[in-house]
């Protein structure tokens, strides 16, 4: 009895791997949405069924674009998230301002350089927190990073240039708010202002006639600046007198004296002092020098006072102030003769005419 003939290998039919038949299914491309929403919603849908029945069916309303999906709920949570970030360092911003503000060994221009540097820090925190709230990718960005330092290097190089000056400015104590500083007009009229407030961007001067000057920090930097408070506030201004050739010079200057010192706003160190300038076409012309130290409340001022005071101690003593006078000298000729005699005729034909 021959025995069964074992199957040959040819016979036996290799069966096919499982893995194989299921590398060969296409594969299902899920859609991807914000990951930040995705997160939330599903620890709000943990909390409760009815919370969680909810966000489903507002979560069914949404848009795709290609693979990327978005939702009512991604809108709303996303929207909600830049919200409280933006009131986290609004907040924060505002409470280390009032903690900066507290420091009494800073003044004010250290102050302001202070809560500068800690609102910049602020703001790039919350920016930062936002993208990691959101499950933003900064690898995304490095794509965008060539244009957007080309935007920064050309469309935002003054914004920039300005922010640094201003920094600048704050740090070494040049321009602070409160100086005084003289500042021209369109029309290149000289005037003075206070800096009221350095800003990002530029700085508020206002002048005495409530104009409110917005100098950018970048030109105060390079440019002449004359600060009359840099390092002291006291400025020493000029009061022009004149006076008769025939007044008596020592009485004369004792009383623009007085009138400078019965001034409020005049300091008495250093003193005022009175210096002969020239003799001019028709009067002896003097300088009265006085010394303010509140330049922020203005100069004409002081100088109305003093002339008005020295006005009324003048008339009290007889110190005459000339007006100019001229003194017309005509040389004869025949024509001048020709023109006297004519003038004389037609007086003389006038006469005869009313007799």
């Amino acid at each position: 009895m021959q025995g069964e003939t074992p199957p040959s290998a040819a016979d036996a039919v290799p069966a096919a791997p499982i893995e194989q038949a299921w590398s060969q299914v296409e594969p299902v491309s899920e859609e991807s949405s914000v990951a930040a929403a995705e997160g939330a919603k599903e620890a709000l849908s943990s909390q409760s069924e009815t919370v969680g029945s909810v966000i489903d069916t507002v979560d069914a309303v949404a848009l795709s674009f290609g693979d990327f999906r978005i939702s009512v709920v991604d809108v709303l949570i996303v929207g909600a998230v830049i919200a409280a970030v933006l009131l986290f360092a609004w907040f924060a911003s505002r409470m280390g301002r009032r903690v900066v503000r507290r420091m009494t060994k800073l003044d004010d221009a250290q102050q302001l350089l202070v809560e500068k540097l800690v609102t910049i820090v602020i703001w790039a925190t919350a920016f930062f927190l936002g993208i990691d709230l959101l499950g933003i990718d900064l690898t995304a960005f490095a794509v965008f990073s060539g244009a957007f330092g080309l935007a920064i290097g050309f469309g935002l190089q003054k914004t920039f240039g300005n922010l640094i000056a201003g920094i600048i400015l704050l740090m070494d104590r040049s321009i602070k708010p409160g100086d005084v500083i003289a500042v021209a007009d369109t029309v290149g009229k000289e005037s003075f202002g206070q800096i009221r407030k350095i800003g990002i961007r530029a700085v508020s001067v206002t002048t005495r006639d409530q104009r409110e000057y917005l100098i950018p920090n970048e030109n105060l930097m390079i440019n002449q600046v004359e600060n009359w408070s840099y390092s002291s506030k006291n400025v020493r201004m000029q009061v022009f007198v004149g006076v008769s050739y025939e007044a008596d010079m020592n009485l004369a200057e004792e009383l623009m004296l007085e009138a400078a010192r019965s001034c409020e706003r005049v300091l008495s160190a250093p003193p005022p002092t009175v210096w002969m300038s020239e003799y001019g076409d028709n009067s002896v012309n003097f300088v009265i020098h006085c010394w303010i130290k509140d330049p922020e409340d203005g100069v004409g001022n002081v100088r109305s006072a003093v002339l008005k005071k020295l006005w009324w101690l003048f008339k009290d003593n007889g110190i005459e102030i000339p007006f100019p006078q001229r003194d017309l000298h005509i040389r004869s000729s025949d024509q001048f003769e020709r023109l006297i005699g004519v003038m004389e005729q037609g007086a003389g034909t006038r006469g005869g005419a009313k007799d």
